[in-house]
């Protein structure tokens, strides 16, 4: 069974930095996109980051030039380095996997940006 697990959430002044990871595992293949969505309250979930296998990432203009996806293919990780945090980063952030034609979400983890 494909399990997505986050961490590195948590609470920070704006300003800030954190670090996201998100390890895939239950899968023999490795997924052909990796990414995060986030969900603030009273929102929709919308598109953060992803990365292809490639090289290829697509950002949301929101966070582009403060926050950066990476990948481990090899651990079948991604992670998610977010500078620069404001407040309206605020949200629940997702884990995302899409293996072949199967999509796979993490259970979130939150980030929350205050003085």
């Amino acid at each position: 069974q494909v399990q997505l697990v986050e961490s590195g959430g948590g609470l920070m002044q704006p300003g800030g930095s954190l670090r996201l990871s998100c390890a895939v595992s239950g899968s023999i293949l490795r997924p052909n996109t990796m990414g995060w969505y986030r969900q603030a309250p009273g929102k929709q979930r919308e598109l953060v980051a992803v990365m292809g296998n490639g090289i290829t990432t697509t950002y949301a203009d929101s966070v582009k030039g403060r926050f950066t996806i990476s990948r481990d293919s090899a651990k079948n990780t991604v992670y998610l380095q977010m500078n620069s945090l404001k407040p309206e980063d605020v949200a629940v952030y997702y884990c995302y996997a899409r293996i072949v034609s199967s999509e796979y979400w993490g259970k979130g983890t939150l980030v929350t940006v205050s003085e």
